[in-house]
């Protein structure tokens, strides 16, 4: 981000710490605490002040999801920064470069707080105002970094524009957010408009009607889908994703779109400078004589090779593009999937050993996910690219290029050779599988059994054909061997970006950090946030608050009783009576204390028969 025209982004950064805090400050001076310190007692105006402010609620907070969204798409340019590893404060010696990155990531998280705790705080009119104020700040420095600056060698003259239009998108959308929050609260405040107090709820509503639907019949009659619900993406009314999966999809996605810039254009600026330097040494081969120069020879293979290589890389750049973006969905939806599995109690899709992972390493993947969803993202984009371009040379130099320079019927020739080579070695494993099925497996029980019981007949046979195929399936092993590494390679490449997926053999998933981190990660929101649970704890804490809330004569209470005041005052005697059996030796209209200890039982006998 730092160029020679323009204002520079890292000094601003630095300079808006201090508002920043400032502003946290203020919001941290109008939140409460519920325990206060002995030595506040001596400041009354300041006691319960300087609570703590949360920025944001990852866990099981379900309210405004997108503004939060927005906000991470306006931090995405620093994030990115942070990720190229590109943003040091201050320069260290190599081996103390993790605590500059460190460093360089809580000043980013400082710079950045006001938009999250601007949103989050109760008081909407300073929260807005305060929020609206930074917010445009960052907007001006930005723009003002683009006009001054805003031109690129390879997207022409609009070049920081097209990177940066998101985080402009997304601040506006910021501004116009506070600007609502400040109309609502003076809208309020003028008795314009209801104020709906907007409390953090245990439960939510989703949950609710989850919850209800466990408890109706299942319906005959399926419900009808549309086109887009079964083929693309069906929606669930009673599923809401939380904050964090929705602020890592946006950075995901604004940071797939700026890399795919960056990508292009320095692959442009690559391959512009070999097509240079192709065309310098072609210069050169014709300046000298051509039965001495070796680079005349070697020459139109160099050129060749530059134009399938620039066509190939270009042409995949779109593909790794589209499927980088599919996986950023596809993981929401597998995040869905799973929780709601975990809901119905099912964990057959998990191993064995992640069952019941540890409390810490649970909680403390909620933390780690979204930066790693996030690189994991980014570098599997390369790593996805890299991969299919290495497929487009082998189809260029398999398909294309013997095409063009030796004409389709000699390629088609040796085509048909090669899988006439892979039909006969499949069909030999296909026909192992037959004769078994035919000749050495005994008869089905019953004719409607799908397959034949695991019973060997004609063994002798089966003996003899085991012997003889055991030489030829020793060749078919280092094929398959070298298959099974090539499928291995490739699959655990092109998922690499898939945290929800391991790459890993069965039993060796736990050296896989990512499957751990979304395992532990879903297993914290599965204890967090089951609708089952939610739901009957926020029953048990109603009921618990009602009782307690409740006195011990409320029954009592009605003044419109129909019966009587007499009955009732003799109703609340009882009662008092009843629960203090001392004090009815102490009533006036008692004799003096008696010494017999079954007057107390006298006495309560006769206030039974009296009412």
């Amino acid at each position: 981000m730092e160029r020679q025209c323009g204002v520079s982004l890292d000094l601003f950064l630095h300079v808006s710490l201090f508002p920043s805090m400032c502003i946290v400050a203020a919001l941290s001076f109008l939140h409460h605490r519920e325990k206060t310190q002995p030595f506040e007692e001596r400041f009354p105006y300041l006691r319960g002040r300087f609570g703590f402010v949360v920025p944001l609620d990852f866990i099981g907070s379900m309210s405004n999801r997108w503004s939060y969204g927005v906000a991470f798409g306006a931090v995405a340019p620093s994030v990115l920064q942070l990720f190229s590893e590109s943003y040091t404060p201050f320069p260290v010696p190599n081996w103390a470069k993790a605590f500059v990155y460190l460093i360089g990531a809580v000043e980013v998280g400082v710079a950045y707080m006001p938009f999250f705790a601007c949103l989050s705080t109760p008081h909407r009119a300073l929260g807005g105002v305060l929020g609206l104020l930074y917010t445009l700040a960052w907007l001006i420095v930005r723009l003002w970094d683009v006009i001054t600056c805003p031109g690129g060698e390879v997207l022409g003259d609009y070049e920081m524009l097209i990177l940066q239009w998101p985080c402009f998108l997304c601040l506006g959308f910021l501004m116009g957010r506070f600007i609502y929050m400040v109309v609502k609260d003076v809208r309020i405040r003028l008795h314009l408009q209801n104020e709906q107090v907007e409390e953090e709820k245990l439960v939510q509503a989703h949950q609710f009607r989850y919850v209800q639907t466990l408890l109706r019949r299942p319906t005959e009659r399926l419900v009808e889908k549309s086109w887009l619900r079964r083929k693309v993406y069906d929606w669930d009314p009673y599923f809401k994703f939380p904050n964090r999966m929705i602020g890592t999809s946006v950075i995901s996605l604004i940071g797939l779109y700026m890399m795919t810039l960056v990508d292009y254009s320095v692959s442009h600026h690559v391959f512009s400078s070999l097509a240079s330097l192709t065309d310098s040494l072609e210069e050169m081969t014709h300046s000298m004589n051509e039965t001495d120069n070796l680079f005349f020879t070697l020459l139109p293979h160099l050129e060749e090779f530059t134009l399938v290589t620039w066509n190939a890389w270009f042409a995949t750049t779109l593909f790794a593009s589209l499927t980088s973006v599919t996986y950023i969905f596809h993981v929401l939806a597998c995040y869905r999937k799973h929780m709601k599995r975990l809901w119905a109690g099912e964990k057959s899709f998990l191993p064995q050993r992640f069952h019941k992972p540890s409390s810490a390493v649970s909680v403390a993947a909620i933390t780690r996910y979204a930066g790693w969803q996030i690189a994991f993202t980014m570098w599997g984009y390369l790593i996805v690219h890299f991969v299919q371009f290495l497929f487009a040379l082998l189809f260029a130099y398999l398909v294309v290029l013997p095409i063009r320079n030796g004409g389709f019927l000699p390629w088609f020739s040796h085509l048909v050779i090669l899988l006439l080579t892979i039909f006969i070695v499949v069909s030999l494993v296909v026909l192992q599988i037959l004769l078994v099925r035919i000749f050495f497996l005994q008869d089905k029980l019953s004719p409607e059994d799908p397959e034949k019981p695991l019973a060997l007949n004609n063994r002798k046979a089966f003996h003899n054909f085991n012997y003889f195929f055991f030489f030829y399936n020793v060749i078919m092993g280092l094929s398959n061997c070298v298959l099974r590494l090539l499928n291995s390679c490739i699959v655990g490449t092109w998922l690499v970006s898939r945290i929800d997926r391991t790459i890993m053999q069965r039993g060796y998933e736990s050296m896989d950090p990512g499957y751990c981190t979304w395992i532990g990660m879903i297993m914290a929101d599965h204890h967090h946030s089951n609708p089952v649970m939610v739901c009957f704890c926020h029953l048990l804490l109603k009921h618990a608050l009602e009782r307690q809330r409740a006195n011990a004569y409320s029954q009592f209470d009605n003044a419109d009783c129909p019966v009587g005041g007499r009955v009732r005052v003799r109703w609340l005697l009882f009662y008092t009576l009843l629960k203090n059996p001392k004090l009815i030796l102490l009533r006036k209209r008692q004799s003096p204390i008696p010494q017999d200890p079954l007057a107390i039982a006298r006495v309560m006998t006769s206030m039974v028969k009296v009412t």
